[in-house]
């Protein structure tokens, strides 16, 4: 049987964010890391322990004591979590734990992408997975286009790939599927996840970009996912680039939308109706157009990593989408435009090159779920 997700004291969520992070800790760990006194943490890990959250795990000798120390971690099999990625053809989902760890995924065809129809169908695969795993207590649900709150709602106000406009699709879901559900952009879930559970734990700052059928990005400032007043932080798909250049669709010369989305370097490839993967290949086998377009590619991304560092001034950068091999076949254009843009600043810049998969970005959306549920 599902629980209903319990209110918690400030230091108990804190003290389970903390083990989220770093998946396996001390008691002694988490006092110094949250300034907490030993009555403190006693009273949090109590509320934790008491709700099946965390388990201990053994003993481990840390600090400078040299005192045998108990450690905890998340627990399974009480709170269980579902995620959906929502692109503009099929649904992914994922299952997760409370601790981010994936136990199910499932993936299917988008019937209809109509707001109601496709709420049935989340709801349906909801039904489906929860059968399998009922412990599931929440759902999170990342999705192509600008989430907000209005007045306590989540709203989608615009989804270009779903042809969404103002729908509030958490509360259509919650309805349907009998459970919490959050929604948010998909780059700006995945950049939470990253930043808890991927190459940004345990930064205070961080940059995402992605590419693929389009150009996204997510920052992490301060230690907290940004999304701007009007959730549409990160839509750098129209930053100018290059100068001239083939129009992107809307009028623009020259901006990223003009060069580097998979399906303009099969255009600039000259390959119209074939698919990204082939003119990959095309590239990688010598074509000189195909060589040509991704070469461009490269350029625009070199840009559009360097107005990032510029802009948010990032620990690291983390690069990954299904259009991960313009990074692979033209690595040199895009590290000599992020030089030149950058320059005259020689600091270093780490790039965490990410392999993609779809269900990463659903199990985004069940870390969006225990993040919110978390007060984050």
């Amino acid at each position: 049987m599902t629980e209903a997700w319990p209110a918690m004291p400030e230091g108990s969520r804190l003290a389970l964010r903390e083990i989220l992070i770093h998946g396996v800790l001390s008691r002694a760990e988490i006092a110094r890391s949250l300034g907490l006194s030993r009555a403190s943490l006693t009273r949090a890990m109590r509320t934790l322990v008491a709700h099946r959250m965390v388990v201990e795990v053994g003993t481990d000798v840390r600090g400078a004591t040299g005192r045998p120390s108990e450690l905890l971690q998340t627990s399974t099999g009480v709170w269980e979590f579902l995620g959906v990625k929502l692109t503009k053809d099929r649904v992914y989902a994922a299952v997760t734990d409370l601790g981010g760890r994936v136990l199910a995924v499932h993936e299917e065809a988008i019937v209809s992408p109509a707001p109601a129809d496709l709420a049935d169908q989340v709801a349906s695969v909801a039904d489906r997975l929860r059968a399998v795993h009922p412990a599931v207590c929440a759902m999170g649900v990342s999705l192509p286009g600008d989430v907000v709150l209005r007045d306590g709602v989540s709203i989608v106000v615009a989804s270009q790939f779903l042809g969404w406009r103002d729908v509030p699709f958490a509360a259509m879901l919650e309805e349907r599927a009998a459970m919490t559900v959050f929604t948010a952009n998909d780059v700006h879930a995945l950049t939470a996840k990253e930043h808890w559970l991927g190459a940004g734990a345990g930064r205070r700052s961080m940059v995402l970009v992605t590419v693929g059928e389009g150009v996204g990005l997510g920052l992490i400032a301060n230690g907290q996912v940004s999304t701007g007043d009007h959730g549409r932080l990160g839509r750098i798909g129209h930053l100018a680039v290059l100068g001239g250049g083939p129009d992107c669709g809307i009028g623009h010369a020259g901006c990223a939308s003009s060069y580097l989305p998979s399906p303009v370097i099969v255009r600039n490839a000259g390959q119209e109706g074939s698919t990204y993967d082939e003119v990959v290949e095309l590239a990688r086998s010598g074509d000189a157009r195909a060589l040509a377009a991704f070469e461009d590619a490269g350029r625009a991304l070199g840009v559009v990593l360097a107005s990032a560092v510029l802009i948010a001034d990032p620990s690291a950068i983390v690069l990954t989408g299904d259009g991960l091999p313009v990074y692979d076949l033209a690595r040199p254009a895009v590290d000599d435009a992020l030089r030149g843009a950058l320059a005259p600043y020689t600091e270093p810049v780490t790039i965490e090159v990410q392999p993609f998969e779809f269900s990463e970005w659903a199990r985004a959306g069940a870390v969006l779920a225990i993040r919110r549920l978390l007060g984050e």
